[in-house]
């Protein structure tokens, strides 16, 4: 299997459209609207469940699959957005898990993620 990158699948995704004539549509206000409705799609299949079977949901086929094609509706159209608008996705993140730990300092010191 080849190994998955971030840029790698902008990549795909911007080809993917490419290929359909679709990039007149992928400004990041359409883009931000589509993510949210996708990320409404992933919410509905929990809406009506337990804490205890949304816990299991990944247990069942069917709901597992949902799920997964959800997750990956929601960061391709995550990855597409950043890609519109020049933002390192992974760069954003880091930075916003560095400025909540200062935020939010950890009860137990102790506990903090190893450099790489």
């Amino acid at each position: 299997m080849t190994e998955l990158d971030v840029a790698r699948l902008q990549r795909r995704l911007a080809e993917f459209a490419a290929a359909r004539d679709w990039q007149p549509y992928h400004t990041p206000k359409n883009l931000a609207a589509a993510l949210s409705v996708e990320a409404s799609e992933l919410v509905e299949i929990f809406q009506w469940l337990t804490p205890e079977e949304s816990a299991r949901v990944m247990e069942e086929p069917g709901s597992a699959h949902r799920v997964a094609d959800e997750v990956a509706d929601v960061l391709a159209y995550l990855l597409q957005f950043c890609e519109v608008l020049g933002i390192d996705a992974l760069a954003a993140l880091s930075d916003k898990i560095d400025r909540n730990e200062t935020r939010f300092p950890a009860k137990h010191p102790e506990v903090r993620h190893s450099p790489e």
